[in-house]
């Protein structure tokens, strides 16, 4: 077990092998008393006695017996995703988006919204606000049934939930979004930036689920980076990790305007590129090599096991990302692997999704 158990304090232990099966139920499949045993670390007579409080409490369900199966099968069991819900909410600079899922992280309701660049704070919150609704409308749940609530914003978030600085939302700064979802929800409300959380989502159901070491970029109308060392999220000493873009010669700020020289949107861009158009080949020969710049710095301090292309770009990934690899190719002792998010647009609302869900896990055992 992860903590040590001072003096006899029984009770405190009994809380720490129930939240270790928790966690071994829900990172796997429905497994026997002797499987759930192995992967807790924990003898047969204490799992036996840990799952039926838990069967007790609810958080976990026999599995039927699988039908036609010779002699009497060893119960199997799972964890109930449907005991609780969940909240994940990506407030962009174009769209929001709301994601209503259980403990699994399944989606029951989903629900978005254009929004526009220059609209104001009460604007945003509204739409905000509008969409929430509407996704658990879809779901079939009220608000007072959700656990905990995930809040995705751009810019530096503290751990309070308030936006301490937006250069792409100058109006969302000084923003407590914590407070303004708060007094709709009664569970805790957890906000965190939006490309981190797009990382972490990655992390969880992406390309990344298996590297301890990579480097996620939100690439799209504006830039961003999110970082996983070690496997866990890095956020810095002050939630500034990962803002290489600050830097103007690093060349994200400018990077987006190679491909906004273009007549029509970024997707026709990238569609007239792909079909072998030399002015949009030039723009995103411009656009990656500003690009590679940041990125190739961020590969040299962290010798990464691969770079993640996720946002609304990762959609012309065939176009972006061989190019990007020769870039980096240049700069990088070691060029790790360069692939791209298969995520879609919901990424950073799944992560959203999956703050909310690693704060409900101390809620699982009283």
């Amino acid at each position: 077990m992860a903590e040590e158990i001072a003096g006899g304090d029984l009770s405190r232990l009994r809380q720490l092998n129930s939240l270790t099966m928790v966690r071994v139920l829900r990172a796997g499949e429905p497994a026997t008393l002797t499987e759930l045993a192995a992967r807790a670390g924990l003898s047969r007579a204490s799992t036996e006695d840990v799952v039926g409080a838990l069967v007790a409490q609810g958080w976990v369900a026999e599995v039927p017996p699988v039908a036609g199966a010779m002699g009497r099968p060893a119960r199997r069991y799972r964890f109930r995703g449907d005991a609780g819900h969940v909240l994940g909410v990506d407030i962009g600079g174009h769209r929001v988006r709301a994601l209503v899922t259980d403990l699994d992280g399944t989606v029951l309701g989903r629900a978005q919204t254009a929004v526009a660049e220059t609209a104001g704070r009460a604007t945003r919150l509204a739409a905000a606000d509008s969409v929430v609704s509407e996704g658990l409308r879809a779901a079939g749940l009220p608000a007072g049934e959700l656990w905990a609530v995930g809040v995705a914003s751009s810019g530096l978030v503290d751990p309070g939930g308030r936006v301490v600085l937006s250069v792409a939302i100058p109006e969302w700064t000084g923003l407590d979004l914590a407070q303004h979802f708060g007094t709709t929800f009664r569970g805790p409300v957890v906000v965190d930036n939006d490309s981190r959380l797009a990382a972490l989502a990655e992390q969880w159901r992406g390309v990344a689920r298996y590297a301890k070491d990579f480097v996620h970029l939100l690439a799209g109308l504006r830039t961003g980076v999110g970082l996983v060392i070690d496997g866990k999220l890095h956020r810095g000493f002050g939630g500034a990790a990962g803002e290489i873009g600050a830097l103007p010669n690093v060349g994200w700020i400018r990077a987006q305007e190679h491909l906004q020289a273009w007549d029509g949107e970024a997707a026709d861009l990238f569609a007239a590129a792909r079909a072998g158009d030399r002015s949009a080949l030039g723009a995103v020969r411009r656009y990656v090599r500003d690009l590679s710049v940041g990125t190739a710095a961020l590969v040299l301090a962290l010798d990464p096991q691969m770079v993640v292309l996720g946002g609304g770009f990762s959609r012309s990934a065939d176009v972006l990302l061989e190019p990007l690899r020769k870039e980096l190719d240049k700069h990088c002792i070691r060029t790790p692997e360069v692939l791209a998010s298969t995520l879609g647009e919901e990424s950073v609302a799944l992560g959203a999704v999956k703050l909310a869900l690693d704060h409900v896990q101390p809620q699982l055992v009283p």
